[in-house]
């Protein structure tokens, strides 16, 4: 009778934290999240909010990201054939 006991106490433990895990892993996910991105954001600042501080209503600004091109004539090395020798 004690055997049965254990084993069914030990079945409404393992179901009821698998419950309670279904519910709670969500919550705590989104918490560390959160506060990861809090942290990320007080560490490096957040340009969103410093480009917005800076303009002013109806002013107007361009700003070009400059490409680097690469020259596609430019040669890396030559091409060496080896043949095998018996």
């Amino acid at each position: 009778m004690v055997l049965l006991q254990t084993i069914l106490i030990a079945i409404l433990v393992y179901y009821g934290l698998k419950l309670l895990l279904k519910w709670l892993a969500p919550k705590l996910l989104n918490y560390a999240v959160k506060k990861t991105s809090e942290r990320f954001g007080q560490q490096f600042g957040n340009p969103q909010d410093f480009d917005n501080a800076q303009k002013k209503e109806g002013e107007t600004t361009i700003s070009k990201k400059t490409f680097r091109k690469s020259n596609p004539s430019k040669k890396v090395g030559e091409y060496i054939d080896f043949e095998e020798i018996d």
